[in-house]
């Protein structure tokens, strides 16, 4: 899963954050309570976690210590406030992965998520590839031989899903969490508006691959019949 989840009770910060990530073509889900995080814990997996350190209902360092324990090594991102030296150690011993001291630069912690990204644990490549596309997810582009089309946001978190399911048909609401996340209401033909306009940039830099509807289950990226 190619998304970023946020964990902070500050309304304004949580958007800073969230802004400066989708900028940078990284999807986002934020949680305002550590009682939100562990449960958006338990129902779907992340590729980084920003966690602040001072939340209303508890200790980030709690939500840590409980990816930890579930045996998930998913990196965490600490916020915090505190710039104590047995701040840092602490929450580095409880299995955070790095640490920034408010107030921090936004340019500063994209670029320490990306590098949280490209950590073998989070098993996720900065680039897709199936068939006849290639797919850069730093810059959202896809590319077919020499042509190439940007992707909104959420086209590219569906067609990271379909790229890496390599043919094989992905369930409709796979997508749709892969492409808005827990915290998003989704309208009934969200979904099929955002796959016609991929599959309009599909045909438009003349690739071979079309989005088939499986019915009955989901969809799936299929070379054209008449190819």
């Amino acid at each position: 899963m190619n998304r970023i989840a946020i964990v902070e009770d500050l309304e304004r910060m949580a958007e800073l954050v969230r802004e400066a990530l989708l900028a940078s073509h990284i999807a986002v889900d934020t949680f305002a309570t550590l009682a939100q995080a562990c449960e958006a814990a338990q129902q779907m997996d992340f590729a980084v976690w920003i966690i602040d350190r001072g939340l209303p209902d508890g200790d980030g360092l709690e939500l840590v210590r409980r990816l930890r324990a579930d045996g998930k090594t998913t990196p965490c991102l600490m916020l915090t406030a505190r710039d104590a030296l047995h701040d840092r150690v602490a929450g580095l011993d409880s299995g955070a992965d790095d640490y920034l001291t408010k107030p921090f630069s936004m340019e500063e912690l994209v670029a320490r998520v990306r590098a949280l990204m490209r950590r073998p644990a989070t098993l996720l490549e900065r680039t897709a590839r199936h068939a006849d596309l290639r797919l850069e997810l730093d810059s959202g582009r896809l590319h077919c031989a020499t042509e190439s089309v940007s992707l909104a946001p959420t086209e590219l978190q569906i067609v990271i899903s379909l790229l890496r399911a390599a043919g094989q048909p992905v369930r409709r609401a796979t997508l749709e969490l892969a492409a808005w996340g827990l915290g998003e209401a989704v309208t009934p033909n969200a979904l099929d508006v955002a796959l016609h306009r991929i599959r309009r940039k599909l045909l438009a830099i003349g690739s071979r691959q079309s989005i088939e509807n499986i019915r009955n289950y989901g969809f799936a990226l299929r070379e054209h019949p008449s190819s």
